[in-house]
């Protein structure tokens, strides 16, 4: 087929190249000159593991195309994503100007039948507005207007595309969902299904879903908090936890809390949602709530632990994109901290393997860019760890603790042994995982390695 993808951000740029790695021939629209100027030139303007290899493989092949000509992308598609930014308001609400700004200009360019997909994430009912915007100055019977969220994990994107758990289709129209089953059919081969509902129901289906996710890491976080006061170990109760086959392992997974462009963007615009419809959606404020007070989690240590010292210490962050295999800082935990930071300690030296020029972009040389991982620790007086990083994982600890001014590692995602830290000499903190001394103590005395006296 012959698809146009408006949008040329993290869901555009994988929508958009990997439907061109099943022959069909897409181009890619964005307003922004250069970021279309690097990707017709060879540069990938995202990281997004494996990417690059099917973006190259279908330049090259003359099946993706990049322009910034909207009117000519419209005439020689049948299909028409649109992939655009859909930010949080201030009240909460998905920003969609730059959505419907697009859905008025497509009556211009629209000469044929097409199918319009709303790929971006929004709010209920907004198939139905863009479809009758659109019915203004354009005749039915040459458009039909589909909600199609999509389910991408930033980091695996490109495999979640490929090979999807489900695809979601919205719309009443038999026309358009012959051509989407057209289009999808190369990614269903394994069985895996596709739903057809109604728009409504696949606007909400994507905001549920996200909106349950943060759910369960908001719970888990509350649940670690508590374990901590306790003595309870988050770690065995996610391992209890997750072997029940109704509740499952995944997102069970304590820390300083989830970012990221869609969980905080989806719960605050469902919640906004409710709102409309004068719901009162307890949970969702409840789980806003706790992750922004674990965002903060890192400072509040460290505040404790150093007090008005705290403005001499030099500061180490390992992790900075919101989660691994990503350079995506948006609503990030290390966005919180180095907020918090800023002026308020002697220097703060900050290591990510993809992150590190969004970050700079952004704070400029208030922060210390460093080179390595051990690079970020020279001179430091204390670690933070807020990305799992898998290059964090496994670490030359004897090093970092000879490195380290006070041996002070804050693990905000429990990458490390607490009672392998705790041996090395750290003074370590983690989430949910408190460690009994005493326990440990009595434990070494049993295997021999540590002598009475008297």
């Amino acid at each position: 087929m012959k698809v146009a993808v408006i949008g040329t951000g993290y869901v555009g740029l994988v929508t958009g190249t990997c439907l061109a790695e099943t022959g069909n021939e897409v181009i890619c629209v964005d307003i922004d000159q250069d970021k279309v100027e690097k990707l017709q030139n060879g540069v990938l303007t995202i990281y997004e593991p494996g990417l690059d290899i099917l973006y190259e493989r279908n330049y090259k092949e003359k099946r993706l195309f990049f322009s910034t000509d909207l009117a000519e992308a419209c005439r020689r598609s049948e299909v028409v994503f649109l992939a655009l930014p859909t930010p949080a308001g201030e009240d909460g609400s998905a920003d969609l100007s730059h959505f419907l700004k697009v859905a008025t200009q497509l009556p211009e360019y629209i000469k044929k039948y097409t199918v319009v997909v709303d790929k971006s994430t929004v709010p209920v009912g907004t198939a139905e507005q863009v479809e009758a915007l659109m019915a203004e100055s354009l005749d039915r019977n040459l458009f039909d207007v589909v909600s199609n969220p999509e389910f991408l994990r930033e980091g695996v994107a490109v495999g979640d595309f490929l090979k999807p758990e489900r695809i979601i289709i919205g719309t009443r129209s038999k026309k358009a969902k012959r051509i989407m089953k057209e289009l999808y059919k190369p990614y269903i081969r394994q069985g895996n299904p596709i739903y057809y509902m109604d728009p409504r129901s696949a606007e909400m289906t994507k905001y549920a879903s996200n909106a349950y996710l943060a759910t369960r890491i908001s719970f888990m976080n509350e649940m670690a908090n508590l374990c901590e006061l306790t003595g309870a170990n988050v770690d065995m109760v996610r391992k209890g936890m997750g072997s029940d086959s109704r509740i499952g392992p995944r997102f069970l997974y304590a820390g300083v809390g989830y970012g990221g462009s869609c969980f905080p963007k989806d719960v605050k615009a469902l919640e906004k949602t409710a709102q409309d419809y004068s719901y009162n959606f307890k949970i969702l404020k409840a789980v806003m709530d706790v992750n922004k007070a674990q965002k903060n989690k890192p400072f509040d240590k460290l505040r404790s632990l150093y007090g008005k010292k705290l403005k001499n210490k030099t500061i180490a962050i390992w992790g900075l994109a919101f989660k691994p295999d990503t350079d995506d800082i948006r609503e990030a935990p290390s966005i919180n901290l180095l907020d918090a930071l800023v002026g308020k300690c002697k220097e703060i030296r900050v290591f990510d393997p993809e992150a590190l020029d969004n970050v700079m972009a952004q704070y400029g040389d208030r922060l210390y860019y460093a080179q390595s991982q051990y690079d970020a620790i020279y001179s430091a007086d204390a670690l933070v760890v807020l990305t799992e990083w898998t290059a964090f994982r496994n670490p030359d600890l004897q090093f970092l603790k000879e490195t380290l001014g006070d041996g002070v590692v804050f693990d905000g995602r429990n990458i490390f042994d607490p009672e392998e830290m705790i041996e090395v000499g750290f003074d370590y903190y983690s989430i949910g995982r408190p460690v009994d001394l005493k326990s440990l103590d009595k434990e070494k005395e049993e295997v021999g390695e540590v002598e009475s006296v008297g």
